[in-house]
């Protein structure tokens, strides 16, 4: 009743936390590592546990909010790999996911797969998140 009178920046975080419950639900179940990294998420942008366990518990019937700007764009497509690798188990439909997701948020279809990849690989490495947007820009041409 009260979604009429969301923020934008409000729709968005709830759109971004939906999309990240479907990928933790697309192996099947979602993971106690990866329920917890989805409640800090919520939490840091200052949502309450309960909040985000109701949209995850409605993912289905969430309206997604796509990001407006290639930064936003980044930040989720990142939170969505680190999401991945939060269970130590990469599964092939999670990758493919994050990539089909990465190309719903607007990036090149052409760059997607690598662009997944070197996040991923930027996380395993332990690079800052700065870091790997610094370097994924030289190919995605902000």
């Amino acid at each position: 009743m009260f979604g009429f009178f969301e923020s934008e920046e409000t729709k968005k975080l709830k759109s971004h936390i939906a999309n990240l419950s479907a990928l933790a639900k697309v192996d099947g179940h979602v993971d106690p590592t990866e329920m917890n990294f989805i409640i800090s998420i919520g939490t840091k942008h200052g949502m309450k546990p309960n909040e985000v366990r109701h949209i995850i518990s409605n993912t289905d019937t969430s309206e997604l909010q796509l990001p407006t700007n290639d930064s936003e764009r980044f930040d989720q497509i990142y939170d969505l790999v680190e999401m991945m690798l939060a269970d130590g188990i990469v599964d092939e439909s999670e990758m493919e996911f994050c990539i089909h997701m990465a190309a719903r948020l607007g990036f090149k279809k052409a760059i997607v797969g690598v662009l997944v990849r070197k996040i991923s690989l930027g996380v395993k490495d332990g690079l800052t998140r700065e870091s790997i947007k610094l370097e994924a820009q030289s190919f995605l041409n902000y």
